[in-house]
């Protein structure tokens, strides 16, 4: 009787211990969340900003003057928002006269975050700048924001932050591919932000209206919009407007040359 409850104890010792690493692995009660990454990381980023500011000789930057903001989200709309994982992406925003924001506002960071509390993020090369950078005595130096690593406090302050980002649709197709009746399809990605990308594409080939379809694309999803108008056959190339309800769209109109135009 000893030996079965001993082994009945052992059993569920073993239960409670997968069941605790699929939580785990799951985000289920884990410390890392949503808020408590978008109070870490621009507070991070703000200060080896300000030191990358230093090595390059620029003044007037501080932490406190870049007011460096963060939205953060893990997998996409089909994911909740905490747990360890490569998957997050913070859309992280601050302010440097010279080095002003793109449209949207904001660059995109991917970072991953572990489940002592830590992360590693890595920031777009456009805002940040390169591995390595060239100091102020001509030196080349490891650029302190193009990738680094923070931690913040498993127990520190879980309230939402209510920071929020637009989406970034981004037109993804570079040359078009016809049908069998001459009909062009675009290809489109809507990336990290809060509203997911929605509203309307319109292609034109010259003077030719190929008509108009809807966007309605969830954050971090791709779709492809089919013209139902055939491209004419003397048409070099078609111009894609784009008008969004939601999200940001791309600042001017792409052109997309048809085959044999490239």
């Amino acid at each position: 009787m000893r030996r079965f409850i001993i082994s009945a104890i052992a059993a569920l010792a073993v239960v409670l211990a997968v069941s605790g690493a699929v939580l785990a692995g799951s985000g289920g009660g884990s410390s890392v969340t949503r808020a408590r990454l978008e109070r870490a990381l621009p507070a991070e980023f703000a200060n080896l900003y300000a030191k990358q500011a230093r090595l390059l000789g620029h003044t007037g930057v501080t932490p406190a003057s870049l007011h460096a903001r963060a939205m953060c989200d893990k997998g996409g709309a089909v994911e909740d928002d905490i747990g360890p994982g490569s998957n997050w992406n913070c859309l992280v925003s601050w302010t440097d006269p010279s080095n002003p924001m793109p449209p949207e506002g904001y660059g995109k960071f991917e970072v991953s975050a572990h489940s002592n509390g830590c992360f590693t993020a890595g920031g777009p090369s456009k805002l940040v700048g390169f591995q390595t950078i060239t100091d102020t005595r001509g030196r080349n130096v490891t650029n302190p924001v193009y990738e680094f690593d923070g931690c913040f406090d498993p127990n520190g302050d879980n309230t939402p932050t209510g920071v929020r980002f637009p989406s970034l649709l981004n037109v993804t197709t570079t040359v078009l591919r016809p049908d069998a009746d001459n009909r062009v399809a675009l290809q489109v990605s809507c990336g990290t932000g809060a509203t997911g990308c929605h509203g309307s594409v319109t292609a034109t080939a010259g003077s030719t209206r190929l008509g108009t379809v809807p966007i309605d694309l969830q954050e971090e999803l791709t779709g492809s919009l089919r013209f139902p108008r055939p491209v004419p056959a003397d048409a070099q190339d078609v111009t894609f407007t784009v008008t969004m309800a939601r999200g940001v769209g791309p600042t001017s109109a792409p052109t997309l040359p048809m085959p044999g135009y490239e």
